[in-house]
């Protein structure tokens, strides 16, 4: 199912939640590859204790990430497939 690209300012801020209904965080950032301007990650603020269980990558710093090929929709909020999480 291909995803219609949307520039990344209509994502920033967007609360994320699993397609089961549990909410991660809200997407603070988007990380991507410079040279072919492929997204890789979501940078979540405000990350959920649920989100800290799925032993979800870390940036440097500390931020959790979600990959940005778990997305299925997006809307009023991200949501994402728990299964491409883990």
């Amino acid at each position: 199912m291909a995803i219609e690209k949307k520039p990344h300012k209509e994502i920033i801020n967007k609360p994320v939640v699993t397609k089961e209904g549990k909410k991660l965080g809200t997407i603070r950032d988007v990380t991507f590859e410079t040279r072919t301007g492929e997204l890789i990650h979501m940078v979540l603020r405000d990350p959920t204790p649920y989100s800290n269980q799925l032993n979800l990558e870390r940036s440097q710093e500390g931020e959790v990430l979600v990959p940005y090929n778990s997305i299925i929709a997006i809307g009023d909020f991200v949501v994402v497939s728990e299964e491409d999480l883990v």
